[in-house]
């Protein structure tokens, strides 16, 4: 716990950090979403691009750990379906709901990874970013519109135009054609992703609103719950069902352990959703995995 505790403390550190410089209105209030369209587009990119074109992707545990996370997000689904009919939720609420048990905050989630395992967890994460983000973002858009019925082309035109997917495309396509990095390119790409996940996570700090949690404490509560405790150990299972190595079976339940993605409220307000709901959920979510995340991980790796 103690090691944990310190390999992922100053993470929590710079989303308090970004919260307080926010609310301090330093350096700016334009600042910050500036902050968020450069990380989105090009930093985090270029770590992503960077992991996969460097990735062994010869693991013969990568199979594995793709059955895995399509497992496990399959099984989330099917209970929150079975949820929102016992509840008969709108969509409006489902949406939100969905995704704070079903995204994840991947700043965090590559920081740690990053801080536990070094670049080859890097790698892994960047392979199960591959599948996960277009994946949940298909189950989320649909969430949000499944009362008004949404076209195949509202569905998958986002993904392709998702610069994360893109970039692990890009990456992987560079790995197995084996042309390398030449020519220094390797050292550009490592200085642009050493200065995204800071930048990351203190605009996931930025982006808290402990506002929005009033009103909603019962349904803020049991969220949080199934994602944060709930989900990483139903990922745990799916690990051990599938026996996944050490380090897999660590990174996958370290992704579906961590809180609800920041961008999850700028979806929910595009397509009509709750979205005081949602950032509560993203509020409190945030908060919590700061004790979730570091329990989890203890209790499933003793």
């Amino acid at each position: 716990m103690i090691l944990l505790l310190l390999a992922l403390w100053p993470l929590f550190a710079l989303i308090v950090a970004g919260y307080v410089l926010r609310r301090q209105g330093f350096p700016s209030e334009a600042f910050w979403p500036g902050a968020e369209r450069l990380n989105y587009f090009i930093l985090f990119p270029a770590l992503l691009f960077n992991s996969l074109a460097t990735a062994p992707l010869d693991n013969p545990a990568l199979p594995r750990l793709a059955g895995a996370v399509l497992l496990g997000l399959a099984l989330v689904w099917v209970a929150l379906l079975v949820i929102r009919r016992l509840r008969a939720w709108p969509a409006a609420r489902f949406g939100a709901m969905a995704q704070g048990g079903l995204r994840f905050n991947t700043y965090l989630g590559l920081a740690a990874v990053g801080s536990l395992f070094g670049q080859e967890g890097l790698a892994l994460a960047a392979l199960m970013l591959a599948l996960m983000v277009p994946t949940v973002n298909v189950m989320s858009v649909w969430a949000l519109t499944a009362e008004r019925g949404v076209s195949a082309r509202s569905l998958l035109l986002p993904i392709l135009k998702n610069p994360l997917i893109l970039a692990c495309l890009a990456g992987a396509l560079v790995n197995f054609a084996g042309f390398g990095l030449p020519g220094g390119s390797d050292r550009l790409l490592g200085l642009l992703a050493a200065a995204s996940l800071p930048l990351g996570l203190l605009c996931v700090g930025a982006a808290l609103q402990p506002r929005e949690l009033s009103g909603e404490i019962p349904a803020l509560g049991w969220n949080s719950a199934l994602r944060l405790l709930a989900v990483p150990l139903l990922a745990y299972g799916v690990a051990r069902l599938l026996a996944l190595p050490s380090m897999e079976t660590s990174i996958l339940v370290l992704f579906f352990a961590l809180p609800t993605a920041p961008t999850a409220y700028v979806l929910t307000r595009q397509l009509n959703g709750d979205s005081h709901l949602m950032a509560g959920i993203i509020t409190l979510q945030t908060l919590l995995a700061a004790a979730s995340l570091p329990l989890v991980l203890t209790l499933l790796g003793s």
